[in-house]
């Protein structure tokens, strides 16, 4: 099985479920309050690990019971938390999390995620030398992401890139990424599309060693690539809560990627196809041994 490491953002999600959103000024009873692990990095590490790869970690948190519990969680789902540093004095990243009439509202505050640094990384590239993917995501300091992304090029792994949140990406870092995992808008945001971009322009201003996997929700996933488009439909399932399904698929095409393109995407659909007929981000991704049973149930 794969060896990945992801350099990426660790969170504590605080959740609070109520009837209706709050007017301003206005005070209301909540029914549930709970905590739990997130942020995409930490997200994509527990999906990866469930899957069965063997899974390292780069990141930072607080000093706080946040980073002893999330630093916890990551430890007891497997993970290789050497590579996660805590910063004193600073809180974890957190996002407040109000859900309310079937939508919700998130504020984050990144913390130590954006303490990460170069030097942090520099400490741990044994794990990039253990590495066989390299899993990044936008929510820590873009420099400790294009720092990554040549770490991966130095010891010969493969960087796979998850642009979110969306933003221009640097022609730099563009000719460092081996896979490209963008849903519609971060794609046009990443090379600065617009939104009459054909599929042929798309394939065109990809970089000529970049494979692009563009995520499409219940639509399925696209690749672009030298010999241009190529897609597959999602499974079809009753989705029940869709947060978390990016990031098990993203964690799904890391572990089999080297499988095949075809065995990585329809694996990781699969993963996402399950992910989302539960409740939550972490509690429902699935093991490599359900994806087997779902994949199996659909031939």
């Amino acid at each position: 099985m794969s060896n990945i490491l992801v350099v990426g953002s660790i969170n504590m999600d605080l959740i609070t479920v109520l009837d209706r959103f709050p007017k301003v000024g206005e005070t209301l009873l909540g029914q549930t309050f709970t905590t739990a692990l997130g942020g995409k990095g930490a997200n994509q590490a527990v999906a990866a690990a469930r899957l069965g790869a063997d899974v390292a970690m780069i990141g930072a948190v607080g000093d706080d019971a946040n980073g002893t519990s999330a630093l916890n969680i990551l430890k007891q789902e497997g993970i290789d938390i050497s590579g996660i540093g805590v910063k004193q004095s600073m809180s974890s990243g957190i996002a407040s999390i109000t859900v309310a009439e079937s939508d919700n509202h998130i504020i984050v505050v990144p913390g130590a995620n954006f303490a990460l640094s170069i030097e942090d990384i520099d400490a741990h590239t044994a794990l990039f030398e253990q590495a066989d993917v390299v899993l990044c995501q936008l929510e820590i300091p873009m420099d400790c992401v294009l720092h990554a992304a040549k770490l991966a090029k130095k010891h010969q792994a493969t960087f796979v890139l998850n642009p979110a949140p969306a933003q221009k990406l640097s022609a730099e870092l563009l000719s460092l990424v081996d896979v490209m995992t963008p849903n519609h808008t971060e794609l046009k945001l990443a090379f600065a599309l617009d939104d009459t971009a054909s599929d042929e322009e798309i394939a065109q201003i990809l970089p000529v060693h970049m494979q692009l996997v563009m995520t499409e929700g219940a639509n399925g996933a696209s690749h672009y690539g030298i010999d241009g488009k190529r897609h597959w439909n999602a499974f079809k399932v009753e989705a029940v809560d869709t947060t978390g399904a990016g990031d098990t698929f993203n964690a799904g095409l890391a572990v089999y990627w080297s499988q095949g393109l075809d065995v990585a995407v329809e694996r990781a659909q699969a993963a996402a196809a399950l992910a989302v007929q539960q409740l939550g981000a972490q509690t429902a991704m699935p093991t490599a041994e359900a994806v087997s049973v779902f994949i199996q149930a659909q031939a």
